[in-house]
């Protein structure tokens, strides 16, 4: 009952904490942190201990994984060449920084243990930055490149992580080995990932059931994460993958489940995400507790100086990568160099997260300044939340990066939807010339002739103020059927279960009016 007790509590705290982020405009994860933080300190507060493996294996699958549906397949194939260069460049260039930094700082300690402290700080969670590019317009390529760098950045860190622990406990270390076991767990990775991905695909396809559907999705993360990592390949990777299979298939599923499982996906990230976020700062206490020998102006001096040099690693590679490549005349001619500002948000957007509290706590007992190098990553992560998450909104709009609202609708969602209406039309068109339904097509003629009108003029803003016009009409029309329903249940009773399915009706109606509306608005 107290484990109930505390996970209660902490929900509600993050309900709490979310609300005053809210309020105060700011990224929910900074302030789950400092809230977190703020009840450490709590006097009678029980200590609380993130054992590492549960955090790996619990919270990152489901949210590696409903990133990954979320995905734009063909952007990320199309911006490939700079999320690989993040996710695999910037996370090597940033561990030997951070290496380079440790052994400056500290000339005593090893090289193999300074790396895996390189690795445990690499890897950018995207969590805080997708917090605050969601209020924002910013170009479609910025939000592609930081999303497909968190869904890779985490699999070449750990990987590294690894092989930097096994060399500082044995005192040996092979590049070579190294760079052959991370194709190999690599690869694999993706072959299990994809497998389970299809597994799922096929049984989804035979259940017919909504319920039984969204679970098989939430049964696939963790299928494809402990497969892979009892085969000793890339459960992060595997997991990617999964994602990323169930993405492109998602559209063969009903409408239903695809409504319903997004609803729960929404749901479930929120949870774990704020429950991570909230146990990092929960975990202060155990960290402070554990360093009473360390001066305090030396711990201040190493956290100070790891930090600013881990926030500058990404500038310093980020710009060269970006330019360096468009020398070549063919990579120029198709991928322009994109604005400075554009690379100034990708470089300031790299908050750190769960990923790094769970691999430095995962360290060894017996690993060299362990309890250090556990406060070291607690601070680099406290560090960019705060500063990074804080200022990332001010940082866009101070450069001008965020995209202009639009006088109408984007020509590629014009298009889209000016496909649809066509078609429907015409398969309208040809049921009104049959005998015996023609009567009854004949009178949905003018609705569906209508739509094509206005999409085919969507660029006129005479069609487009009149577009808004006839959706706020059918919001107060559907508002008015909403409140005649629920007067004629408490008048003349109404049961339950039909009151039910004539709301979510209505519900689904308003939503898709209110969705159309704000796309008139942009």
């Amino acid at each position: 009952m107290a484990i109930l007790h505390v996970l209660l509590a902490l929900m509600a705290a993050c309900v709490v904490f979310a609300m005053v982020a809210r309020r105060a405009q700011l990224p929910y994860p900074v302030v789950l942190v400092l809230g977190g933080m703020a009840l450490a300190f709590i006097p009678g507060m029980p200590d609380v201990e993130l054992d590492p493996q549960f955090a790996l294996a619990f919270f990152l699958p489901p949210l590696l994984q409903v990133s990954a549906i979320r995905t734009d397949w063909a952007a990320f194939k199309t911006s490939i060449r700079p999320i690989l260069l993040l996710a695999v460049g910037a996370v090597l260039f940033t561990t030997f920084c951070i290496a380079a930094a440790v052994k400056l700082l500290i000339p005593g300690f090893p090289w193999a243990a300074a790396i895996a402290l390189g690795a445990i700080v690499a890897p950018p969670d995207a969590v805080a930055a997708g917090a605050v590019l969601k209020k924002l317009r910013l170009p479609r390529r910025i939000v592609t490149v930081l999303e497909g760098e968190s869904l890779i950045n985490d699999a070449t860190a750990l990987v590294l992580y690894r092989f930097a622990v096994v060399a500082t406990l044995a005192g040996t270390f092979s590049w070579s080995e190294a760079g052959v076991t991370f194709l190999a767990v690599s690869l694999g990775g993706v072959l299990v990932g994809w497998v389970v991905g299809r597994i799922v695909i096929l049984v989804a396809a035979r259940l017919q059931d909504t319920l039984l559907e969204t679970a098989s999705s939430f049964i696939a993360c963790y299928a494809a994460f402990a497969g892979a990592e009892a085969l000793h390949l890339s459960g992060v990777i595997a997991v990617v993958t999964t994602g990323l299979v169930l993405g492109r298939a998602q559209h063969r599923f009903s409408a239903r489940t695809r409504s319903e499982s997004r609803a729960v996906w929404t749901f479930i990230e929120f949870v774990l995400n704020s429950l991570v976020f909230i146990l990092i700062g929960l975990q202060l206490n155990g960290i402070l507790d554990r360093l009473h020998d360390y001066p305090g102006w030396h711990l201040a001096l190493l956290a100070v100086t790891l930090s600013l040099v881990l926030i500058v690693s990404r500038f310093v590679w980020l710009f060269p990568a970006s330019w360096l490549p468009r020398q070549i005349p063919s990579v120029r001619r198709h991928d322009p160099m994109p604005p400075w500002g554009h690379i100034t948000v990708l470089s300031w957007a790299g908050m750190r997260g769960v990923v790094s509290l769970a691999a430095a706590l995962a360290l060894p007992v017996t690993f060299p300044e362990r309890d250090l190098l556990v406060f070291l990553s607690f601070c680099a992560i406290l560090a960019t939340l705060v500063v990074q998450g804080t200022s990332l909104e001010w940082v866009i709009r101070k450069l001008g990066v965020e995209e202009p609202r639009r006088a109408s609708m984007s020509v590629e969602e014009a298009a889209a939807r000016t496909l649809v209406a066509h078609a429907s039309l015409r398969e309208m068109e040809s049921r009104a010339e049959d005998v015996l339904a023609g009567a009854i097509a004949q009178d949905l003629l003018q609705e569906y002739r209508d739509r094509v009108r206005l999409l085919d003029g969507i660029n006129q803003g005479a069609i487009a103020a009149e577009r808004a016009s006839r959706l706020e009409h059918r919001l107060y029309a559907l508002r008015a059927g909403r409140a005649r329903l629920l007067r004629h249940r408490d008048e003349d009773g109404l049961e339950e279960e039909l009151m039910s399915r004539l709301v979510e009706e209505l519900d689904l109606e308003e939503l898709r009016l209110r969705r159309l509306l704000g796309a008139a608005d942009a």
